[in-house]
């Protein structure tokens, strides 16, 4: 059944009332009596006088040992609480009082950690602007802002993590780090019901009733046995029935199933013979109704479970007793109405098939019906509000495949079906579970949809996917009508994913959900946020589990691989579902030995459990987090509603503070030091201030729990804790005397800047004014003053005159005491300059928050009437004083204003600077009309008709020598030429006033504002053109503004000029280049003088161009100016690396420049230059360019010295061929090779000497290498003459052209002869000194004897010389087009020539036997490669064609039994018995053919004489002909029972041979019969 299917059937009693427990509790105590729990918090703080503290607490300091010690009983040790307003007994009440059932809103889950961490600070203020820094493009900060970067802090303990067999929560440790740790307290209270264990599980109740087999629970609890007995017993344990002795239930197996009737007054009972049972249990002596299974053999048209089907499930339809459903291991569900009984007319029971098939409608292989079974079963109960669905009778029922929901009244009919889910993993245990809930009122509507009552729903289960589906009920249209039974919609809500498969889920409550998976671990499931909130191992109550689908549903194990099953588990569960039940919040269990209930611990044994595990901390924040709704609240009995759950909550966890506080502070007495428990005093004060803060009480906070830290000289403590919760605006009023101590305690600290942050996060308007005032002022905690005195007080100039007055010096005799207090009061005099930024610009000092706009309206009035109004302490208006030197000390107009620029006029302007850009400063016009009028003093009035013209000529007529200095009156005029062309709108100023300031600008006092003024002079000249500009070029020259200085020459056309200042520029060397191509491109517009004067300039500079960078001049030069190449290299005359990366640059551009790009060809001095530099530079770039240059670029004789005095023999060789000298060029690189031989060979000789081997061997490796790089230089010359010749000379015949064998060398010959005879001789003599050096076993000074490599030098060289030889055999037998022209070159020739030299030279050809062996067995592996490739191209093939034989000698499979011409049926039955008359001819005619080939064959060994040599063989000895009776016979057989021979296609398509052939005549194109030869070409006619 149902979680709460039962729980429904208690008539109108409120399943979500608080007070909902039935009118009998469980006998826990085996039947002695009933109580109720005492309420366990009142026990926490109700302790007896007897008990004592406990003594030990583990390391950490959090934790205490011995609940039942009592220790917070502590007055009688003579330790009493701190006195306050609060004193009075703490009367926590009930927790059993408090519990009821929540409803389905989600609760907030995933809490972070509780403890505060302590924040980085915010560092130091900005300092004021300085002129270095660039005044005007700063902004001023505070040293505080608004947000504080300290860490996230949790709001409620983290209890909900991860949990493991062991444990079911998880702990969340002080700094952050989740630690699992065992839950001080059981997710569930289990409790044996001890006297029904008794009864049903001795040896006597087995005897006499059989094994408990299944359980139900309602207002009774109910246990089916083995042997078809059925034990009632009531909630005092005490054994009511004993249902079934001496009737046909016994008779009737074992009891599978049970359910209790909505109204507890019937049961039924499945069996495993087929029967259903039900039982009046007000008469248990005789059966109510008996349902006995059918026969299908006698009766096959009635319905109802088999004779051999067990009933696995059986439940009540709706408030009937009469009306049930049911469902058994074969996969058939049935529902049973039966008729009132009258008299001596029995009843009749109407049994109608809802799910399944009969097996005997299926007996067919192709209708063979998939294994089933009903794996979960539940027919929805009656809730106490009415729901549409409660007269329909629904039936939930889980298959392997599907969830099948099916309404049984009025007539059988399917309402929703939903397939197994995707995400249930393949080969997964197979498991299954439902449960529904049903529709019931609650006490408040939801907020969303303003219903009364919650709707049904039904939690399903596949494997480990759970599923929630709401019923909901869909609104008849107008025209239906009112007897049509309502329409419903199953929607999906929630699905969530298990860790292991689910083999039983039970509703707790409405929102909550009990899940048993299948290594028996029970899950504790929110419903709304599927958040698993707790889990215990239930593997200790051994609950009892069958067997009951694995043998019904092996195949779908057994066969995962079929196609149309799939691949569906790996194995099948037991079932749990007869043993895992719950009623009213409480979960009943079925073990294998005994019987069990257990219900979920709630908030209140949660937090006793944290205490009498000592551990009072994380009991306070536990309870903090339950008070907040942070914590789970809807499985611990807490309602959703905040009110109803702050009041249940809130005077528990304040008992809990008050009793955390006794213990702790009384053991810190105890120990005579608070040291020993400053960690615990600590944390208690974060929970603590955590706590109050939820419950928002900061009284009980400060009246309750600060005087218990300040009586025991805690209190710093306790404040610092506090700090954090200030910077988080969490805590903005604090009590005057807690003001007091924090600023104390901070001063004494030295922790001022951290102290004026708490006191700016505080609500300035609780303060006491004067008391704050007086700390500031104490402690120089400006910040706070100004923000104190500018919130509360609206006032914002007196602090200002106060930091005004701090920032003057103080005279003593005219001497000014420099002294550390006085570098001090500067320091904090400096505030006002952030400050007045802040205002002046809407802001709120110094947490920089917006200010409203009427504030920050009259903030900003009273600071320019402060400073602009020229009034002075006295009140003497600014008219009636003539300006006198405010240094003096004399009385002058704008006091103010002289004070803080006598103090930092800079700071001052730069402030100014950023108020200039508020709308404020706009004019009164665009201000005052959106002002109220009224309530303004003149002051303000005045302030807020101050505009921009008026503050800049008051600073005009202010700031004058001689009572300021130059070093002031500069930012003033930057101030002015910044700001003009910003507003000029807004600020008018005649022209004389600022030419005069362009001329101060240009006179500046120090280099360190340089800049500044130049860019401010930028700034003015943008809108201000003075009339006679060339007057001020001098003073520009004087002042080194260049960046001016351009753009003037740029406006009047000046471009030599420019240029001139560009090479003054020292600054910005890379704008001479920009400022070349601008004046020399030719979209620049310049005249003929004009780009003369400049090319001049450049001529002039050439030193400073080249010296900026010479790969920028060089490209800038090659594109605009090619002819000044020769005198930039004449400036870089002795910085030859300077030379070549100029001529790179523009020889060799990057990317390179094509010829239509280029606009003359370079000098050919510059390419040779260019190439004896980069000899110098880059020699193994030289062959590379050489190699491109074309003929006539380069003079031999200039480049040739330097070529050879670095030894780049290669291009110096190029270039004689190039110039002809090819006779020159071969006889000077045979030479350098006969070079690079003496030096390989005096290197080899050395070898076996030479300390470092790994050096010898890399340096002959390098000869070898350029022993190859010249030899293909060489081969590169002799191919390009040999062309040469080829093209120069006629086309001869090829028997004129053949010279003899005996003449003598052409000189084409005779260069390749050299150049072979060089390599080779090389080679020979290198091969012996490498042989020789093989005979040393050689090793390195680390031991290693492979470094020199002598045997791959040798195959190196030979394979040097391999590639010569093959050069020149390809130059030799190379074909043109005309076949009669070839070279005249003969590789026999030149190599008997070579032959014969190398006979002179040795009278023994055997040295060159090695080399010559090499270079021949490489055109022999040439031909033996062509072999292997002809050899594998013959298998090859050979393999397809044994394929293509294998499949033709295979044959074709049919597609039918017909012939495709006539029809007729050709093999296979009915065919005919033709078929096996022609089948045996053709084995005799087969044989014949077989025995005639014998005969034959003996004959010609017997004969031999009858072949003899020269004579054919004659062939009708050799072949056997078919008799022609035989053929005739075979034929006449065939036409006279059929059609012939069979022909099949490779296209599958069959005919008789007469009928293709038939066909074939029949599709000649002139309509007459084919040839002979035609007939034999067969083609299916079909696929033509």
């Amino acid at each position: 059944m149902s979680a709460v299917q039962d729980e429904a059937y208690d008539g109108p009693e409120d399943l979500d009332s608080e007070d909902n427990d039935h009118s009998k509790e469980l006998d826990i105590n085996g039947g002695q009596g009933t109580e109720k729990k005492e309420d366990s918090l009142s026990r926490f703080t109700d302790q007896r006088h007897e008990d004592k503290v406990d003594d030990n607490v583990n390391a950490s300091g959090t934790s205490f040992k011995g609940y039942g010690k009592r220790p917070y009983r502590l007055r009688e040790q003579g330790i009493d609480s701190p006195s306050s307003s609060r004193d009075g007994p703490v009367r926590p009440s009930s927790a059993d009082g408090s519990l009821s059932i929540p409803d389905d809103t989600p609760s907030i889950q995933g809490s972070l950690t509780s403890s505060p961490s302590r924040g980085g600070r915010i560092g130091s203020s900005s300092r004021s602007p300085t002129p270095s820094l660039r005044p005007f493009d700063q902004r001023f900060l505070a040293r505080i802002t608004s947000s504080h970067l300290g860490s996230s802090r949790a709001t409620s303990p983290a209890f909900l993590n991860a949990h493991s067999r062991r444990s079911s929560e998880a702990y969340t440790s002080q700094d952050g780090k989740d630690v699992e740790v065992d839950a001080p307290w059981d997710v569930v209270r289990w409790t044996k019901l001890r006297k029904v264990t008794g009864q049903a599980f001795s040896e006597v109740g087995k005897r006499n009733f059989g094994r408990p087999t299944c359980i139900a629970v309602s207002a009774s609890i109910a246990l089916g046995t083995s042997r078809g007995i059925i034990l009632v017993f009531d909630y005092s344990q005490n054994l009511k029935a004993i249902i079934g002795p001496g009737t046909k239930a016994v008779e009737s197996g074992a009891v599978t199933s049970i359910s209790i009737s909505a109204d507890h007054s019937t049961i039924a009972g499945g069996h495993a013979s087929g029967s259903i049972i039900t039982w009046d249990m007000m008469k248990p002596a005789k059966p109510f109704l008996h349902i006995a299974p059918v026969d299908k053999n006698r009766t096959p048209n009635l319905d109802g479970h088999s004779q051999d089907a067990a009933i696995l499930h059986v439940g009540f339809l709706g408030i009937r007793h009469t009306a049930l459903s049911s469902a058994d291991d074969k996969g058939m569900a049935f529902s049973h109405l039966a008729t009132r009984g009258m008299g001596m007319v029995a009843r009749s029971v109407k049994t109608t098939r809802i799910l399944g098939r009969y097996p005997e409608k299926s007996t067919s292989a192709a209708g063979q019906k998939k294994p089933s079974s009903v794996l979960s079963f539940s027919p929805l109960p009656l809730g106490n509000a009415e729901h549409a669905a409660d007269n329909m009778g629904l039936v939930a029922m889980l298959t392997p495949y599907l969830l099948v929901i099916v309404s049984t009244m009025p007539i059988a009919q399917t309402q929703f079906k939903a397939p197994r889910p995707k995400e249930v993993a393949s080969h997964s245990a197979m498991t299954a579970a439902l449960a529904w809930f049903p529709s019931v009122k609650l006490k408040a509507k939801i907020k969303e949809s303003l219903e009364q009552s919650s709707r049904a729903k039904l939690v399903y289960c596949w494997s480990n996917i759970l599923t929630v589906l709401d019923v909901l009920e869909v609104e008849p249209p107008d025209t239906s009508s009112t007897t049509e039974p309502p329409s419903l919609q199953f929607k999906p809500r929630n699905r969530w994913k298990a860790g292991e498969p689910i083999v039983g889920a039970q509703w707790l409550s409405r929102s909550v959900l009990a899940v048993l998976t299948i290594t028996e671990q029970l899950i504790i499931l929110e419903d709304n946020t599927m958040i698993v909130t707790d889990s215990s191992d239930l593997i200790q109550k051994h609950i009892y589990h069958v067997d009951l689908f694995s043998q019904q549903l092996s195949q779908l194990v057994d066969h995962l691989e079929d196609e149309e099953i799939g691949a569906m588990h790996g194995v099948v569960a037991d079932a749990f579902h007869m043993s895992f039940r719950a009623y009213k919040g409480r979960l009943f269990l079925l073990g294998h030995n005994e019987v069990s209930f257990g219900t979920l611990s709630n908030w209140a044994d949660r937090l006793l459990a944290l205490v009498e595990n000592g551990s009072y901390i994380k009991a306070i924040l536990l309870a903090t987090g339950y008070y907040t709704g942070e914590a789970n609240k809807v499985t611990v009995g807490l309602p959703e509603d905040d009110k109803t759950r702050h009041q249940l909550v809130q005077e528990k966890l304040s008992g809990l503070m008050l009793a955390s506080l006794k213990y702790v502070f009384g053991q810190a007495k105890k120990a005579g030091s608070l040291q020993a428990q400053k960690q615990l005093m600590e944390e208690l004060a974060t929970a603590c201030i955590q706590a109050c803060i939820s419950m928002q009480d900061l009284d009980f906070l400060f009246d309750e729990v600060y005087p218990w830290y300040q009586e025991y000289n805690a209190e710093a403590i306790f404040l610092e804790e506090l700090e954090s919760r200030i910077d988080d605006n969490e805590i903005t009023i604090l009590p005057p005397i807690v003001v007091k101590n924090l600023v104390s305690h901070y001063t004494a600290q030295a922790l001022n800047s951290r102290l004026e942050e708490i006191l700016i996060n505080l609500d300035p308007h609780t303060m006491d004014i004067d008391q704050i005032t007086t700390l500031c002022k104490k402690n120089s905690l400006f910040d706070a003053l100004l923000y104190v005195w500018n919130q509360a007080l609206n006032d914002y100039t007196t602090v200002l005159n106060n930091l005004i007055d701090l920032g003057l010096p103080q005279h003593n005799g005219g001497i000014a005491q420099e002294d550390t207090s006085m570098l001090e009061s500067a320091s904090i005099a400096s505030k006002m300059f952030p400050y007045l930024s802040y205002i002046f610009t809407s802001r709120i000092y110094p947490t920089g928050k917006e200010m409203p706009y009427d504030r920050a309206n009259l903030a900003k009035a009273d600071l320019y009437n402060f400073f602009f109004s020229g009034r002075g302490s006295d009140g003497i208006p600014r008219g009636d004083v003539s300006p006198q030197s405010s240094r003096s000390g004399s009385r002058t107009n704008f006091p103010k204003l002289r004070q803080i620029l006598n103090y930092d006029a800079p700071s001052f302007l730069s402030m100014l600077n950023e108020a200039f850009e508020d709308s404020f400063l706009n004019g009164p016009q665009e201000r005052l009309s959106n002002e109220t009028p009224g309530g303004l003093t003149e002051a303000q009035k005045f302030g807020l008709s101050v505009n921009r013209q008026w503050i800049v000529s008051i600073l005009l007529e202010v700031m004058t020598p001689p009572d300021y200095e130059r070093d002031d009156t500069i930012y003033l005029d930057m101030f002015i030429a910044r700001n003009l062309p910003k507003y000029p709108q807004f600020i008018l100023l005649p022209g004389h006033v600022l030419h005069k300031v362009l001329v101060r600008l240009c006179q500046y006092p120090n280099d360190d504002v340089a800049n500044d003024c130049q860019l401010s002079v930028e700034y003015l000249l943008s809108i201000y053109q003075p009339p006679d500009l060339w007057s001020l070029i001098p003073s520009l020259h004087e002042a080194r503004f260049y960046r001016v200085l351009k753009s003037v020459y740029k406006a009047i056309w000046q471009f030599a000029k420019l240029l001139q200042t560009c090479f003054e520029d020292r600054e910005n060397p890379d704008a001479v280049f920009d400022c070349i191509r601008d004046c020399l491109k030719p979209s620049a517009g310049l005249s003929d003088t004009q780009v003369e004067e400049v090319r001049a300039v450049i001529v002039e500079h050439a030193g400073d161009l080249v010296s900026a960078d010479v790969t920028k001049t060089a490209a800038i030069i090659d594109e605009y100016a090619t002819d000044l190449h020769g005198t930039m290299l004449m400036v870089l005359n002795g910085y030859e690396a300077g030379k070549f990366e100029y001529l790179q640059v523009v020889l060799e551009p990057r990317p390179p420049k094509s010829n239509k790009d280029r606009k003359i060809a370079p000098a050919r001095d510059f390419i040779g230059q260019y190439v004896r530099l980069m000899c110098a530079f880059d020699p193994s770039h030289v062959s590379t360019y050489v190699n491109d240059l074309s003929s006539g670029d380069l003079r031999l004789e200039e480049v040739l010295p330097a070529l050879e005095d670095v030894g780049i023999i290669d291009a110096a060789v190029i270039l004689m061929a190039r110039e002809g000298k090819i006779r020159e060029g071969i006889d000077r690189l045979t030479a350098h090779l006969s070079t690079l031989e003496s030096a390989f060979l005096g290197l080899l000789d050395g070898a076996t000497q030479s300390p470092d081997l790994k050096n010898t061997a890399e340096a002959a490796w390098d000869l070898i290498r350029s022993v190859q790089k010249y030899a293909r230089v060489g081969v590169w010359i002799c191919q390009g003459q040999t062309k040469a010749v080829v093209q120069s000379k006629p086309t001869l015949t090829r028997a004129k052209s053949i010279k003899g064998m005996n003449e003598a060398l052409s000189p084409d010959e005779e260069l390749w002869l050299d150049l072979i005879d060089a390599i080779v001789t090389g080679t020979k003599n290198a091969t012996e000194s490498l042989e020789r050096l093989r005979r040393f076993k050689m090793t390195d000074e680390e031991g290693e004897s492979d470094v020199f490599d002598s045997f791959r030098m040798t195959i190196d060289l030979r394979t040097i010389v391999q590639e010569t030889f093959t050069a020149l055999l390809n130059a030799t037998t190379a074909t043109h087009k005309n076949e009669s022209r070839r070279t005249d070159i003969s590789f026999l020739r030149i190599l008997r020539a070579f032959l014969g030299r190398a006979s002179l030279s040795s009278p023994s050809l055997a040295n060159l036997r090695g080399v010559l062996t090499t270079i021949f067995s490489a055109y022999a592996y040439e031909e033996e490669l062509l072999a292997l490739s002809n050899r594998l191209l013959d298998k090859d093939l050979f393999v397809h064609v044994t394929e293509a034989d294998t499949m033709r000698r295979r044959g074709w499979r049919p597609l039918g039994q017909v012939c495709e011409g006539c029809g007729k049926r050709v093999w296979g039955p009915g065919a005919g018995g033709y078929i096996w008359d022609a089948w045996q001819r053709s084995n005799e005619t087969r044989l014949a053919v077989v025995q005639g080939r014998s005969a034959n064959h003996a004959s010609q060994c017997a004969l031999p004489d009858s072949n003899a040599k020269g004579k054919a063989a004659t062939r009708q000895n050799g072949k056997i002909a078919i008799p022609e009776n035989a053929a005739s016979n075979g034929k006449d057989a065939n036409q006279s029972d059929g059609n012939g021979a069979i022909v099949i296609f490779s296209c599958r398509h069959m005919f008789h041979r007469a009928c293709l052939e038939e066909m074939q005549n029949g599709n000649t194109n002139d309509g007459g019969p084919r040839d002979k030869k035609a007939s034999l070409d067969l083609e299916c006619p079909l696929c033509i």
